[in-house]
């Protein structure tokens, strides 16, 4: 049985997003650099193809902190220990993969995108139906938002290079038995040939 050939991306209505590659988050995953340079090898592709660059970030505001209530078993914690204020070194985008002017910056106080960001609406200004993610962790932001952005109708890829979790048990289930039903699984290498095909 031949494996179905993958739709082609047009870079015009295509956006890669970025999510969660702050220093903090970076720093706790293993071979932090490699993903990196692999994730912004992805960033300059899509840009050079005329593709939109889009950055997620988790980070609160004390006005944020105040208003998790206690029922959200994660993030009722990180309210009441005053983590990752959006001040903090810790979460700011990586300076190797860095936005540049034009692309889409957004910050987040959950999981996925969608809920406290209006990214959303953003791509949809742009006439953007087809996402590119990578992020860190796998089960956390990328599941959390391809699972958003599948019910919100866009074609979705990812980047199995351009995705970690501290899980490797659970990246390897979400990878191989749960995403390929949602999204295309294509590496950096395939999303660049797919890019010059276009």
């Amino acid at each position: 049985m031949t494996t179905p050939a993958l739709p082609t991306i047009d870079p015009k209505r295509t956006a890669l997003l970025a999510m969660d590659f702050q220093n903090g988050i970076v720093a706790s995953v293993s071979e932090p650099d490699a993903l990196v340079e692999r994730v912004g090898g992805a960033i300059a592709t899509v840009r050079a193809a005329g593709g939109t660059i889009g950055y997620v970030r988790v980070a609160f505001t004390e006005d944020d902190w105040a208003a998790v209530p206690e029922t959200n078993k994660t993030f009722s914690g990180v309210a009441a220990a005053k983590m990752m204020h959006h001040e903090d070194a810790t979460t700011q985008i990586d300076e190797r993969i860095a936005p540049e002017d034009g692309d889409l910056v957004v910050r987040k106080n959950r999981f996925g995108w969608g809920l406290t960001t209006d990214l959303h609406q953003q791509l949809r200004d742009r006439d953007i139906d087809t996402l590119i993610l990578s992020g860190i962790s796998t089960s956390g932001v990328v599941l959390s938002t391809l699972i958003d952005a599948a019910d919100r109708d866009y074609r979705i890829y990812v980047l199995t290079d351009g995705v970690a979790d501290h899980n490797q048990d659970v990246h390897r289930i979400l990878l191989d038995e749960v995403f390929p039903s949602r999204a295309h699984l294509i590496d950096t290498a395939q999303l660049a040939e797919l890019l010059k095909a276009a």
